[in-house]
């Protein structure tokens, strides 16, 4: 806009005689100029800045559409299942209790026929209250989760005795579903269960890993053997109901984040929770 001002300037020193009216002249044009690119620049900026804020929310609705899609899936896919274990559970229920008619007559037997049925029917109400948390999964559109917060209130719901829980580095916010909380509780309760009698802490750490971010959960409980390990997640085939695992590796699948267990098989569990690039962001630290 410049050089339109200098043309300006040379007009009126054609066209005006008086200096007073030429030095009025080329000073209200000089502010009028400014004025205008004041305008274009703030216009530029607003629309620069409405423009990279829309694509931010396209992108997270976007992440939201996927992400409840794949819960879509996974539910689908898990009804199926769900009730083909069921009527395999009834099945064998059914079989015990045709076994007791004849076994009427032999107490020893049929005490142990009724465990066998207590056991199968304690199965079937686990597997209905699964479908339960797994029917929330997905129920609404992921959120951010701040990771302290989370921890707090899955270590305040476990009995936690003497062990002590450390964290490092834990103020980011993780975009995941609203159920991501039932993760960190289901690895406090695998170490409060499984860890043996003297587990002195559990230590929640945060580090930066290639292409995204790493959350570490690690205890210095007895480990998981490397047998064990390669199928802690499949569902079913925990020491207790192989379904907490299974249900957190599920969640976290959700958005793209991914967990595994590294740790050495005699010196306590690693548990490896990865979140992909946009799946976190840094919370400000006040002072």
């Amino acid at each position: 806009m410049l050089p339109y001002w200098m043309l300006a300037v040379e007009w009126a020193k054609t066209v005006l005689m008086s200096p007073d009216q030429q030095f009025a002249f080329t000073t209200t044009t000089f502010l009028l100029v400014l004025v205008i690119a004041d305008s274009a620049f703030l216009v530029s900026y607003y629309q620069t800045s409405q423009k990279k804020e829309l694509q931010k929310i396209t992108e997270e609705l976007k992440r939201s559409e996927e992400a409840l899609f794949s819960a879509n899936k996974k539910l689908a896919l898990l009804s199926g299942i769900t009730r083909h274990d069921i009527k395999n559970q009834l099945a064998a229920l059914g079989g015990y209790i045709d076994l007791s008619h004849y076994s009427l007559n032999n107490p020893e037997k049929m005490e142990e026929i009724i465990e066998k049925e207590m056991n199968i029917a304690r199965m079937i109400n686990k597997e209905i209250d699964f479908t339960k948390d797994y029917e929330d999964m997905g129920a609404s559109a992921p959120v951010w989760n701040n990771l302290h917060q989370m921890i707090r209130r899955a270590s305040s719901g476990s009995s936690l005795g003497e062990v002590k829980i450390s964290e490092h580095d834990t103020d980011v916010e993780i975009y995941a579903d609203p159920l991501v909380e039932k993760v960190f509780f289901n690895l406090i309760d695998n170490t409060l269960r499984h860890g043996g009698d003297n587990v002195p802490k559990i230590d929640i750490s945060v580090k930066a890993a290639e292409g995204g971010l790493k959350i570490l959960y690690t205890d210095d409980g007895k480990g998981i053997s490397s047998s064990f390990r390669n199928n802690l997640f499949a569902r079913g085939y925990s020491r207790n109901t192989g379904l907490g695992l299974f249900l957190s590796k599920e969640i976290l699948s959700i958005t793209g984040i991914s967990i595994q267990e590294t740790g050495d098989s005699n010196s306590g569990v690693c548990f490896e929770i990865r979140v992909p690039p946009g799946g976190y962001r840094t919370l400000s630290k006040t002072v």
